[in-house]
C-alpha cells in the first residue's frame, strides 16, 4: 500500500494495490478508447498519489508514459524551455494530469500554442466503472513502457526507451541487491519523474508487494528532519537519496530533533545519482549514531537512466568500501593507493559490484581499448537492464548503446560517460567525462574542487557550487560559481566598472554579511592549496543562482554557457 504525507508529516490519501489495479484498468480503458496504443502520453502530476494509477494505466493500455515535472508558472520561461524541448522530441498525442492542474496550466497555451494540439485528460475524474471495459494489451518484454528523459545536466534532454523487460530486470536487480522481503517498508521523498524516485519509490514497492510512504520533495527540502521523522515513525527499512540529502540532514537537524528519532530499523540507506562523499557518510553516521543509525546501513550504489536504474551495488551488511589515492595519480588517469593521513589525497567511495547478468568494463574513451586495473577510464556496461536507446535519435543510440572494444570486438556496451575504475570488482566513480577540467595536462574533477570550495568559508552554501573551465587566450582557465547563504548575501553595487559586493549594516537576523573579498580570498586560497591551480574568476551567486535540473542536479554545462554569454545572475564577480 502507498501512503502519502501531504506536508511531509500528516497522513493523507492511501492507495492499496487492489485499488491501484482497478484505477489503472479504468484509465487504461479510457486510453484504449482513444486508440492510443503505442502513442506517447506526458504525465504532469503534482506531488501525491494521482501519478501512480496514471503511470500504470498507460502500461495497461500499451501507451508509452513520459513522466515530467510540472512547469513552474512563477518562472515559466526557464521551465517551459525544457518542457517544450521534451514535447517536441517525444511528439506526444496525450497529456494526463489532474483537473485542478489542468485549469492552472491554461496559461501555458498562450506561450506555447502547439500544446493545444494534444489531447488533455484529467484522470482524477475517470469513472471507475470503465475498468470493466479494459482489455489486455498483450505487452511483451520488448514493448516500450516509458521514455525516461535524462536530467539534461550536460546536454539537451534525451528520452531513454525503457521496456517492460527492462523494468522487470532492474526491479529484480534492486530486490536482490537490497535483499528485500515482504516485511520491508520504504519511505521516499524523491520526485517520481526521476529514475531513482520512479523505480525505487513507485515500481519497486509494487514489484515486492510491500508498503511505501511518499512525501513531497519540497517538504524535505524545506525541513530535512521530516524525512528522518518518517523513517523513524514508520520504522522504515529502506530509504535513500543523493549525497546532498544526507549532508543536509547532518548539518541542519538539531540535537533536540535527533533525540526523538529511532533509525535502528533502517537497513538500506541507499545513496546515488551524484558523487558520494566519504566525509558526508562519516558525518551522517556520527550525527545519528545516537538514534540507532550504523555505518553499515549505508548502501552506495551506481546507476543511470540509460540502464533503467541500478547497475552496481554492494552487500547490505557491509560498510561502504573506501579507496584513498594520491590526487596526482588521478590527474593522470591513474590510481595510487595511500593513507588518508597523507596530503593531497582523494578518498573515493565504492559503489559496489556489478549486478547479476551485468558486466562492467573500464575503457580508454579515445582508443576504445580496455584499461589496466589501476587506470581510470570510461565506464561501459552490458546488462539486460540497458534500455533500447534514445527515442528518435538513431545516431546517438548507435554511438552510446552499441559500443564495442576496439582490441577484442566485444560488445555491444553502453557508454555511460562516467569515469571510474575497478578494484577487486568494486566500482569507483571518479567523475563525468564531459565535465572533466583539463588544465596544463592535469585532469581536475569538478566535484573535488567544489568540495574544497564548500569547506573554504561559512558563506558558501553546501551543494551550491559549480567548477568549470573556459578558454582564455588559448589556455583553459578555472571558473568558480558559488551560491552564498542568505544571511551572508551582499548587496550588488558597481565599483570601478566591476560588479562588487558591499554591505552597510547587519541583516535582520543579527548576523553581518561576509565581505565578498574575504569569501573570494578564502575560495582562491583553498583551491590553490588543495589542487595547486589558480582560480581565474569567482562568481558569487544569490540562492538559486546555480542552474539545476528538475531533479536537483547541478548543470555545469548550462552554468558555463550562461557565464560565457553573460546571463549568469551574480551578486559579485572577482576576476
Amino acid at each position: 500500500m502507498y501512503t502519502y504525507l501531504v506536508d511531509g508529516e500528516t497522513e493523507g490519501a492511501k492507495l492499496t494495490l487492489a485499488a491501484l489495479d482497478w484505477q489503472a484498468r479504468a484509465i487504461g480503458a479510457l486510453l484504449q478508447g482513444y486508440r492510443a496504443s503505442g502513442e506517447r502520453a506526458l504525465l504532469l502530476y503534482p506531488s501525491g498519489l494521482e501519478f501512480i494509477p496514471a503511470f500504470f494505466g498507460c502500461m495497461y493500455a500499451g501507451v508509452i508514459a513520459v513522466p515530467l515535472p510540472l512547469p513552474n508558472m512563477a518562472r515559466p520561461q526557464r521551465t517551459l524551455t525544457r518542457f517544450r524541448a521534451i514535447a517536441n522530441d517525444a511528439q506526444p498525442t496525450l497529456v494526463l494530469t489532474t483537473s485542478s492542474i489542468l485549469s492552472k496550466l491554461e496559461g501555458l497555451f498562450a506561450q506555447a500554442p502547439e500544446l493545444r494540439t494534444m489531447r488533455w485528460l484529467a484522470t482524477d475524474v475517470v469513472v471507475s466503472g470503465a475498468a470493466e471495459e479494459w482489455q489486455d494489451p498483450a505487452a511483451t518484454s520488448n514493448t516500450l513502457a516509458l521514455l525516461q528523459y535524462t536530467s539534461g545536466s550536460t546536454a539537451v534532454p534525451r528520452g531513454a526507451m525503457v521496456s517492460h523487460g527492462n523494468l522487470l530486470e532492474n526491479s529484480a536487480h534492486i530486490s536482490q541487491a537490497f535483499e528485500i522481503g515482504s516485511d520491508d517498508f520504504s519511505v521516499t521523498w524523491l520526485p517520481v519523474f526521476h529514475d531513482m524516485g520512479l523505480n525505487n519509490g513507485i515500481v519497486q514497492p509494487l514489484y515486492g508487494g510491500r508498503g511505501c510512504v511518499l512525501m513531497p520533495p519540497q517538504s524535505f527540502l524545506q525541513r530535512p528532519v521530516r524525512w528522518l521523522e518518517a523513517v523513524s515513525h514508520y520504522q522504515a527499512t529502506i530509504s535513500g537519496g543523493p549525497n546532498f540529502a544526507y549532508e543536509m540532514c547532518a548539518r541542519k537537524i538539531t540535537p533536540e530533533q535527533q533525540s526523538a528519532l529511532d533509525l535502528s530499523n533502517w537497513r538500506v540507506a541507499y545513496s546515488g545519482a551524484e558523487p558520494i562523499r566519504a566525509d558526508t557518510l562519516k558525518r551522517f553516521a556520527a550525527t545519528f549514531g545516537s538514534c540507532g543509525f550504523r555505518p553499515n546501513f549505508f548502501y552506495p550504489c551506481y546507476g543511470l537512466a540509460e540502464a533503467t536504474l541500478i547497475v552496481a551495488g554492494g552487500f547490505v551488511k557491509d560498510e561502504p568500501i573506501l579507496c584513498t589515492t594520491q590526487a596526482a595519480a588521478l590527474e593522470h588517469n591513474g590510481v595510487a593507493e595511500t593513507s588518508d593521513q597523507q596530503l593531497n589525497v582523494r578518498t573515493l567511495v565504492g559503489c559496489g559490484h556489478a549486478m547479476s547478468d551485468t558486466k562492467i568494463v573500464i575503457v580508454h574513451p579515445e582508443s576504445m581499448t580496455a584499461c589496466a586495473p589501476d587506470e581510470v577510464g570510461e565506464i561501459w556496461i552490458s546488462s539486460p537492464s540497458v534500455t533500447q536507446g534514445y527515442w528518435n535519435r538513431p545516431e546517438e543510440t548507435e554511438l552510446t548503446f552499441h559500443a564495442c572494444l576496439a582490441d577484442s570486438g566485444e560488445g555491444p556496451f553502453l557508454r555511460t560517460g562516467d569515469l571510474g575504475f575497478l578494484k577487486d570488482g568494486e566500482l569507483f566513480v571518479t567523475g563525468r567525462l564531459k565535465d572533466l577540467i583539463i588544465i596544463a595536462g592535469r585532469n581536475l574533477y569538478p566535484h573535488d574542487i567544489e568540495l574544497t570550495v564548500e569547506q573554504s568559508h561559512a558563506a558558501v552554501r553546501p551543494g551550491g557550487c559549480v567548477a568549470f573551465s573556459v578558454d582564455v587566450a588559448d589556455e583553459e582557465r578555472l571558473i568558480i560559481a558559488v551560491e552564498v547563504e542568505r544571511h551572508y548575501q551582499p548587496e550588488r553595487h558597481q565599483l570601478n566598472g566591476e560588479s562588487r559586493a558591499h554591505s552597510n549594516g547587519s541583516h535582520s537576523n543579527g548576523r553581518s554579511p561576509a565581505d565578498a573579498d574575504a569569501v573570494v580570498r578564502a575560495i582562491r586560497g583553498a583551491v590553490a592549496e588543495d589542487h595547486d591551480v589558480r582560480v581565474h574568476a569567482v562568481v558569487l551567486l544569490k540562492l538559486g543562482g546555480v542552474p539545476r535540473t528538475p531533479s536537483g542536479k547541478v548543470q555545469r554545462g548550462v552554468c558555463e554557457a550562461r557565464f560565457r554569454d553573460g546571463t549568469l545572475e551574480y551578486s559579485a564577480k572577482n576576476q
